[in-house]
């Protein structure tokens, strides 16, 4: 037996998936966003002008400014991606409500646990 989906929610379905992939993609780059600030080195910068902050205020302060951009550069980055994760996850819970479901960009039936039949919600087909 074929299942179909409302056609009452067609409009939704796909203004909703759009949404996803969207979402999905800004999420994808805030991801290496957060990865290159976490990975920036700039603290072992900060780290090597903390050991001559003994000798010079400037260098003091220069630690200090070295380690609010990398502190700084990290919170943006999380900040943005949970924002983004957020809506995600709130279009993930609407499509679970329609008894639907994501493998990465794939959108399944949610008893589909072989992940046979991908479903297309812009072909006509799939609405009843």
């Amino acid at each position: 037996m074929e299942r179909t989906l409302p056609a009452q929610d067609k409009f939704d379905l796909q203004q909703n998936y759009r949404r996803y992939l969207k979402f999905q993609d800004q999420y994808e780059a805030a991801f290496e966003k957060l990865k290159s600030a976490k990975a920036s080195r700039v603290w072992l910068a900060a780290l090597v002008a903390l050991l001559f902050s003994f000798a010079s205020e400037f260098f003091l302060g220069a630690a200090f400014a070295l380690f609010a951009l990398y502190f700084y550069r990290m919170a943006v980055a999380w900040y943005e991606s949970f924002q983004i994760d957020e809506g995600r996850e709130e279009v993930l819970r609407w499509f679970g409500s329609k008894g639907l479901r994501f493998e990465g960009r794939i959108l399944y039936f949610r008893d589909d646990s072989m992940l046979e039949t991908p479903l297309d919600p812009f072909a006509e087909e799939i609405y009843g």
